[in-house]
């Protein structure tokens, strides 16, 4: 999987499909070859994942104030 492909995918397309290799592994059906590039493929995805989930955050953190209260993201930037 390239950097592009990765870039193109939601975070929900990205998730099903890392839920789709951790099943193929865990199935333990997979020869050997295929099997590590399952895995160097669901390791991309798991960052590409909490990636995105550290950005949602720091935005979310940004639209909070100290006070609790939701700032307009629009002022946040």
């Amino acid at each position: 999987m390239t950097d592009k492909e990765l870039e193109n995918l939601s975070f929900e397309e990205a998730m099903a499909k890392l839920e789709t290799i951790v099943t193929k592994l865990e199935s333990g059906d997979v020869p050997l070859e295929s099997a590590l590039t399952n895995f160097q493929e669901g390791m991309l995805l798991s960052k590409y994942c909490q990636d995105t989930l550290n950005n949602a955050e720091r935005t979310l953190t940004k639209m909070i104030s100290p006070d609790g209260t939701v700032q307009d993201f629009e002022e946040t930037k």
